[in-house]
C-alpha cells in the first residue's frame, strides 16, 4: 500500500531574497490540495517536521542550516523505516533535495539498497570555488554526493554509515549542462565517478522510454536489496514546469516523465519515491503542481501500485 509522508523541509536551498525562505516548504501542502492522497488511495502517513530554517552559515559542517538537516535526516529515515518495515510503499513529499538523506539513511541502516536519480543537475560535482560559499553550501545541490559520502561527516557520514548508497549503485536520468555550470562546478568529478548516467542527451538520442529501461535493468543486475526513486521536478522542461529555482530549457517533458517514473516505479525492486523542488510559490496559476500530481498519480497506477491492500 502506498503511505503519502510530508517532508517539507527547505534547508537545503539558499534564500532566494534576502530574509525569505525558499517556498519548496510549500510542496506537501499543494500535492496534497491536487488530491494526491485520495487519487492514491494512499494512507496519510503524517509529516516530519524539520527544524527552523536558519540564514547564516554554518562554519563547522560547512552547509547552510548543516546541523538542522543532519537532525532532520535521522528523524525522516527514523518514519520512513516505519513505513517500510510494514510493507509500505512511501511517497514523501518533500521539500528541497536534501531531503534524500533521510531515505538513504533509512535504507542504509538495512542493507545496501540502490537509487534511480531523476534531475536536471548532476547534485554531485563540487565547487571550483568553495571559499565562495563557505559555510553557505547548499545540501539540495549536493545531495548526491552527499548520499554517496562525498562531504562532511555531520552529513555524509552519520553513525558511520558512509556512503548512504554505493555509486555504482546509482542511475542518474536527466542531467544536462548548462554554460554556468561549467564555470561553477568541477564536472569531471561526476564524469569520473561510477554513476550510471543516462543524460539529457542520451534521452533525445534514443527516448525517455529506453533510458528508464536502462536505468532498471542497470539497478535490477546490481546485488542490492532494492532502489528509492529520486524526483527532482527540474529535470522537467522549463516550458512545463517553471516553478523550480533553477528551470532547465531541454527538459523531460510531462509524458516522458510519466513513462520514466512508470517503468522505474513497476520494478518489483522500487521500494518508494520523493518528490522535490517544486515550488508552488513560483505557480501562480497552480497549473504546474496539478500536472505534477497527475504525473505522479498516472505513473503509479500504471506501474500498479495504487491499490488498497
Amino acid at each position: 500500500m502506498i503511505a503519502v509522508l510530508d517532508a517539507p523541509s527547505n534547508l537545503g536551498l539558499r534564500p532566494p531574497r534576502e530574509g525569505h525562505e525558499p517556498g519548496v516548504r510549500r510542496l506537501a501542502r499543494a500535492l496534497r490540495g491536487h488530491g494526491i492522497l485520495g487519487r492514491l488511495a494512499a494512507e496519510d502517513a503524517g509529516r516530519v517536521d524539520p527544524p527552523p530554517y536558519l540564514f547564516g552559515p554554518d562554519e563547522e559542517t560547512g552547509y547552510l542550516n548543516g546541523p538542522g538537516i543532519a537532525d532532520y535526516a535521522e528523524r525522516l529515515a527514523s518514519r520512513v523505516g516505519e513505513l517500510l518495515d510494514t510493507g509500505r510503499f512511501p511517497v514523501v513529499l518533500g521539500g528541497d533535495c536534501g531531503i534524500l538523506l533521510g531515505p538513504m539513511l533509512a535504507l542504509r541502516r538495512r542493507g545496501a539498497f540502490g537509487l534511480a536519480y531523476l534531475d536536471g543537475h548532476d547534485d554531485y560535482s563540487p565547487r571550483r570555488d568553495p571559499a565562495a560559499v563557505a559555510g553557505r553550501l547548499a545540501a539540495g545541490g549536493t545531495a548526491l554526493a552527499l548520499v554517496t559520502g562525498h562531504g562532511p561527516g555531520a552529513l555524509a557520514d552519520i553513525r558511520g554509515l558512509r556512503p548512504y548508497v554505493a555509486e555504482e549503485h546509482v542511475a542518474h536520468l536527466g542531467v544536462q549542462v548548462e554554460p554556468e555550470d561549467v564555470e561553477l562546478f568541477d564536472l569531471a568529478a561526476f564524469d569520473a565517478s561510477r554513476v550510471r548516467r543516462f543524460p539529457i542527451e542520451y534521452v533525445r538520442q534514443h527516448g525517455a522510454d529506453a533510458a528508464a529501461r536502462g536505468a532498471r535493468d542497470h539497478l535490477e543486475a546490481a546485488p542490492i536489496d532494492g532502489f528509492w526513486i529520486h524526483l527532482d521536478a527540474d529535470v522537467l522542461d522549463r516550458s512545463v514546469m517553471p516553478a523550480v529555482d533553477s528551470p532547465n530549457p531541454n527538459g523531460l517533458s510531462f509524458e516522458e516523465l510519466t513513462s520514466v517514473l512508470t517503468t522505474l516505479a513497476a520494478s518489483p525492486r522500487a521500494l518508494g519515491l520523493h518528490v522535490t523542488i517544486y515550488d508552488p510559490e513560483l505557480d501562480t496559476d497552480g497549473m504546474a503542481g496539478a500536472a505534477l500530481t497527475d504525473t505522479v498519480v498516472t505513473a503509479l497506477d500504471r506501474a500498479g501500485l495504487k491499490r488498497t491492500d
